[in-house]
């Protein structure tokens, strides 16, 4: 019969079984958060692909902005009639989107206001320029002078990031897309708080690049929690491994 380890065998198992069951929990835990995560991001594509594929509906009233909530109302599609305030735009540095795949390389988001007919300022992100177009000097034929008939998409100021670099309005330069900190800053006045993506018209110049949003977000999570599950086994397995081969060494016969 083989016999049971010692106390001091015993004593020896504490450590490394404390060690394999917080490896455990761990990486079940990491596995259990990117399920969640994988169900959350579903969800958010659906919720994008069906706001960004629906008819473009009249823009909200002025007064009916504070209402507005971004859980509900982010990524509608709208339509307004309103005219560009000329010499006014601010530059936004245009990182990778997730959901304008047509625009590639280093460049910017064009942010201007626009008067509607009541006279309200909306806050609309143009479209992207690449470097070296910066000066509006160099795409004047994308200027839209006049009324015009716009389409686009809701969205909501950005938070700064954790490694955001800090907006540089003496050079007309922002990293953040807050279109209450640009207007302030650059004097526009009161503004919507929401700003509007342009999807058309495209300008006569081609720039400002406007376009519609499309998503194309990476769901990579089922993978991921398949990953830490299988530490989790692997741990589990290599621990009752090491735990019968150390009860082989403790029997005395």
């Amino acid at each position: 019969m083989t016999a049971a380890p010692g106390p001091r065998a015993r004593a020896g198992l504490v450590v490394p079984t404390l060690f394999a069951l917080a490896a455990l929990a761990t990486f079940i835990g990491l596995g259990t958060w990117q399920i969640q995560r994988k169900a959350w991001k579903e969800a958010l594509i659906d919720t994008l692909e069906r706001r960004l594929s629906a008819a473009a509906a009249a823009l909200p009233a002025p007064d009916q902005w504070a209402r507005l909530d971004p859980a509900d109302d982010e990524f509608r599609r709208v339509q307004f009639s309103a005219s560009f305030v000329p010499g006014t735009e601010a530059l936004v540095y245009a990182g990778s989107s997730a959901l304008r795949s047509d625009v590639t390389g280093p460049g910017y988001w064009v942010f201007a206001p626009a008067r509607l007919a009541a006279g309200a300022l909306v806050v609309v992100n143009r479209g992207f320029v690449p470097e070296g177009r910066q000066n509006p000097a160099t795409r004047a034929a994308g200027e839209i002078m006049g009324k015009s008939d716009l389409v686009g998409v809701l969205r909501w100021p950005e938070l700064p990031g954790l490694f955001s670099p800090k907006n540089d309005p003496a050079h007309n330069l922002w990293f953040v897309r807050d279109p209450g900190a640009i207007a302030a800053a650059k004097g526009w006045g009161e503004v919507a708080p929401f700003f509007v993506e342009l999807e058309s018209p495209q300008p006569p110049g081609g720039l400002p690049q406007a376009g519609a949003l499309k998503p194309n977000l990476r769901n990579e999570h089922l993978q991921y929690a398949v990953t830490w599950f299988g530490l989790a086994v692997v741990v589990g397995v290599m621990f009752v491994a090491w735990l019968g081969s150390r009860w082989r060494r403790a029997d005395p016969t």
